[in-house]
């Protein structure tokens, strides 16, 4: 889609609003005075950078942040002068998720419930602005980052996690479910790892944030604000041009440094209990797990995941297990929809766990079991979660509002793929081992070939090795060839 042209005057008006902006917080960005503005912007070079600027409140989206976020993200989006969007945050959190507080406060009221529903409304049509935006968008998710600060970030073609990096999506912990594109990106990452985050709200951190997909880079903290220096100096800063500088100031993993990721028997036991479509089947699962699994390590993971799982909303559970099957077929503009039609009947009161979660987590603090309505699994009906929540509030029907993201944004079916700078995923291993991946070449592969393959193919990425060998030790066997003298791999599943 051709980008609209540009006047003279807009140009200049555009260039003294950036130095503006500039002069403005060069001097301030640091100190972040409580009297500054929620969202500070700078220009560096070809580079715009948002700042998220409440750290008294780890940065969570309200609506003023809002309001300042969208029209400027759009105008760099249109204009010539902004080659690169940079998205971070001051103090410890990228962004801890959205203002639930305000949101349930405005829909108890009928009278407000409309500010509590336009919101959502406001904060996913700016998470898929920035998903979709036409020129490289770099996210530097350093700290806290949770809820609505992933829907800004995870869908970013540039993701650098760093050691600080908390990540989670804690919906069903308050009586909600997973959004922000959460059922687009979490039906994405490899096996069922996106599922068991969505359900029980566990957080991962630091460099498992990258390890399993949602951040493209591993970068110390320390080593940011070099990097963001180096790419503002970049004169012609091509995504590829980006992707090889901030894979310059990565950071390897220690030969002593244990790993966060879910791996091994662990990562296998997750899989199978997750790959189930009802919640029932996955506590189940899990009941199994605990009582004979052969690893210890394992039975008491699955011991505290069932534990996790009964602390939360049954309603959330079945709900967040819904979308998240449905939306590995959508695209993401399609599946923050279907969460918009959730939002909206979470703001109508469809079930009381959203105000009674956020009352009991985030305003009272209590440390007990929320009391959930209905408490338990087999209290909730699947046939009304589906009619409740996928059915009755959508805009074909006026119940809902419907999403209508900026007409010269690339075209839904079309976005570019969030992981075409992180790590290879399981899929992609997997066609490489069998031999259906275009860059394959043959049928049969060997481990030393394998890893030759994507070492080439992600230019001596950082982690791919490591990946490789994790991912060929659960899913892969060898059968030798005594007639070659190899040993090829076979995938198991």
């Amino acid at each position: 889609m051709s980008r609209p042209t540009t006047t003279a005057a807009q140009r200049t008006a555009a260039i003294g609003r950036h130095l503006m902006s500039t002069s403005a917080s060069s001097s301030s960005s640091n100190k972040a005075a409580p009297d500054e503005a929620p969202v500070l912007f700078e220009s560096h070079g070809a580079v715009r950078t948002y700042v998220l600027n409440r750290p008294k409140k780890l940065n969570a989206l309200n609506e003023p942040m809002l309001n300042l976020l969208r029209p400027q993200i759009e105008e760099w989006s249109q204009g010539e002068l902004a080659k690169v969007i940079v998205g971070r945050g001051v103090g410890r959190a990228f962004c801890a998720g959205g203002d639930v507080e305000s949101v349930v406060r405005y829909a108890s009221d009928p009278e407000t419930r409309p500010k509590a529903i336009d919101f959502f409304h406001r904060e996913f049509e700016m998470d898929y602005i920035l998903a979709a935006v036409p020129k490289p968008y770099v996210c530097v998710m350093d700290g806290i980052t949770m809820g609505g600060g992933v829907g800004l970030a995870v869908n970013a073609q540039f993701r650098i996690a760093t050691e600080k990096t908390v990540f989670a999506m804690p919906e069903t912990k308050i009586g909600y479910s997973p959004d922000v594109g959460a059922s687009y990106f979490l039906s994405r990452v490899d096996g069922e790892i996106g599922t068991y985050l969505g359900l029980t709200g566990t957080t991962i951190t630091g460099r498992a944030v990258f390890e399993h997909g949602f951040a493209t880079h591993f970068v110390e903290s320390r080593r940011v604000p070099a990097l963001l220096e180096h790419l503002a100096a970049l004169e012609n800063p091509t995504y590829q041009r980006i992707n090889d500088l901030i894979e310059e100031a990565r950071s390897e993993r220690e030969p002593d440094e244990p790993s966060a990721a879910i791996i091994g028997a662990k990562r296998e036991a997750l899989d199978s209990a997750f790959s189930h479509n009802t919640v029932e089947k996955i506590v189940a699962t899990l009941t199994e797990i605990a009582q004979s699994h052969k690893d210890e390590e394992v039975r008491q993971w699955a011991t505290n995941t069932l534990e996790e799982l009964n602390n939360r909303s049954p309603t959330s559970l079945k709900v967040a297990l819904a979308a998240i099957r449905r939306g590995k077929q959508m695209n993401l503009l399609d599946a923050l929809q279907m969460e918009m039609n959730i939002a909206t009947a979470f703001c109508n009161g469809v079930t009381p766990d959203f105000k009674t979660g956020v009352s009991a987590v985030l305003v009272d603090k209590i440390k007990e079991r929320p009391n959930w309505s209905p408490s338990h699994l087999q209290d909730v009906k699947d046939s009304e979660i589906l009619q409740n929540f996928f059915s009755e509030y959508t805009p074909e029907k006026g119940t809902a509002p419907r999403l209508t993201p900026p007409p010269y944004l690339t075209d839904a079916n079309k976005l570019a793929d969030p992981m075409q700078y992180a790590l290879p995923t399981e899929a992609e291993i997997r066609s490489m081992v069998d031999g259906s991946h275009k860059a394959s070449g043959a049928t049969e592969i060997t481990l030393d070939e394998l890893l030759a393959k994507f070492d080439s193919l992600r230019k001596g990425k950082s982690g791919v090795r490591e990946k490789i060998l994790e991912v060929v030790q659960r899913k892969c066997a060898f059968e030798d060839d005594r007639h070659m003298d190899k040993r090829w791999l076979k995938w198991k599943h």
